[in-house]
């Protein structure tokens, strides 16, 4: 692993001028910039490697490294105190392209964790196959696309690669994309891959959880987009406060974002219906998030403010599950901290990100509630955490900073910070110890 780390950090600093852009998912890395490259031939060479006559091959990669701790990591001082573990990541990948319609991309992972003594599914993974999919467009406006990739739709509230944690989220799938002007269209199947510690020991295929959809994007103007979209989950033994039972859930939602002067906005609403055993599922929820430019000391500067209400189950014992499912939500979704996740929940969450030339700082509030008192509190992984113990309604209130540095274009570092005051819901579940969290990172791409 040493070895490996210092060969990226060789080619990171002999490469720090090039002028590479990386994207979140790596096959949409834009390599245009490559020919403005001078004195630099051998990553040139590279990132595009001429096989064939209309056929290149890149070679790119990433390495992760996280130092994590927690302080009351449970809101008890008094329950085990595994205070600091080390997380690893790795990802290297190939893209080929021939001509301008075919393509086939493979990324493998390894992800590692040390000196952690409860570890989850998210936390290792020793070599898997992260993405390996093939691509054809067969006219200008049509593609189709089938194998395994992280997926991700719209802003992410629903279907996120789950960056944060140190194992991405992949399915095993096949799509269809139509794009036209100011118009695209996906339409999809897919399973989820269950990832399993070992080498490529993930499990595949498992038709127990099934996920498909149809997702539309139309540019309404040059600074407003509408997103419309329908989804649709399978997931056998789901587990709520009401019990434990087969589901079959459809989401329905509507984002509506852009920009409008110097502000930005980006607004969804989703409802959910189907089957929770025989129960019937009626769940919603509405999030607005909006953000204004402005400057501190000549240096650029956001104020925003996210705000979301999500519908929690009002009778356990009724022929109704209102509880809503986040579906494939970031690992992180508020912060790294990872706390509470997208269901039964209404969040306040001013924040302000301010810039100065290399370095970032970001500064939130989050205030946290029930939505229901029927239900319990869920956590980042959907899973009910937190069940129903009294009437408490107000979960917390949580502090969070975010410092990070981009030394160039390779090279990123970042440190976040987050403290919880546990609210009169976690109180009465004896649940009473302030919280700290502090996760320290360092990412290099090349």
């Amino acid at each position: 692993m040493k070895f490996i780390a210092c060969v990226l950090l060789f080619i990171t600093f002999q490469f720090a001028t090039c002028a590479q852009e990386f994207s979140l998912l790596r096959q949409n890395d834009d390599l245009r910039m490559l020919d403005t490259i001078r004195n630099n031939k051998m990553y040139q060479n590279l990132k595009a490697i001429n096989l064939f006559e209309k056929t290149t091959l890149s070679i790119g990669g990433s390495w992760r490294f996280q130092t994590e701790s927690f302080i009351n990591e449970e809101f008890d001082r008094e329950g085990s105190q595994d205070n600091i573990w080390f997380l690893n990541r790795f990802l290297i990948h190939s893209h080929l392209k021939a001509g301008n319609s075919f393509e086939l991309f493979v990324e493998l992972g390894s992800s590692l964790v040390f000196d952690k003594t409860e570890i989850s599914p998210v936390d290792v993974d020793r070599l898997y196959v992260n993405q390996l999919f093939a691509k054809y467009q067969f006219t200008s406006k049509w593609d189709a696309a089938l194998g395994r990739y992280n997926m991700r739709l719209g802003s992410g509230r629903l279907v996120d690669v789950r960056e944060g944690p140190n194992v991405r989220r992949s399915f095993d799938f096949v799509e269809f994309n139509y794009l036209n002007s100011g118009f695209k269209l996906k339409t999809f199947f897919s399973i989820p891959v269950r990832s399993e510690p070992g080498v490529f020991k993930n499990d595949y295929l498992n038709f127990n959880e099934t996920f498909s959809g149809v997702y539309t994007s139309t540019n309404i103007s040059s600074t407003t987009d509408l997103d419309v979209y329908v989804l649709y989950q399978k997931d056998n033994d789901a587990i709520y406060a009401s019990g434990k039972e087969n589901e079959r859930r459809a989401s329905a939602g509507i984002r509506h974002f852009g920009k409008y002067k110097k502000l930005t906005y980006n607004n969804e609403m989703v409802y959910q219906f189907g089957k929770f055993g025989d129960q019937a599922i009626s769940a919603w929820t509405l999030s607005i998030n909006i953000e204004r430019e402005t400057s501190l000391f000549g240096n650029q500067m956001a104020l925003g403010v996210k705000t979301e209400a999500i519908s929690g189950d009002k009778d356990a014992a009724d022929d109704k599950l209102n509880t809503f499912d986040a579906l494939y939500p970031r690992g992180a979704y508020f912060g790294r901290v990872a706390r509470f996740g997208p269901s039964n929940l209404i969040d306040f969450h001013p924040y302000v990100n301010t810039y100065f030339n290399k370095l970032e700082v970001s500064f939130d509030y989050a205030a946290f509630w029930r939505y229901s008192m029927q239900d319990g509190v869920y956590g980042a992984a959907l899973t009910l955490d937190y069940p129903v113990i009294g009437n408490g309604r107000f979960i917390g209130h949580q502090l969070g900073t975010i410092l990070g540095y981009q030394l160039n274009k390779f090279i990123f570092f970042e440190l976040e910070s987050n403290v919880i005051f546990p609210g009169e819901f976690l109180q009465t579940s004896n649940r009473e110890d302030t919280l700290y969290h502090f996760v320290l990172t360092s990412d290099i791409k090349f």
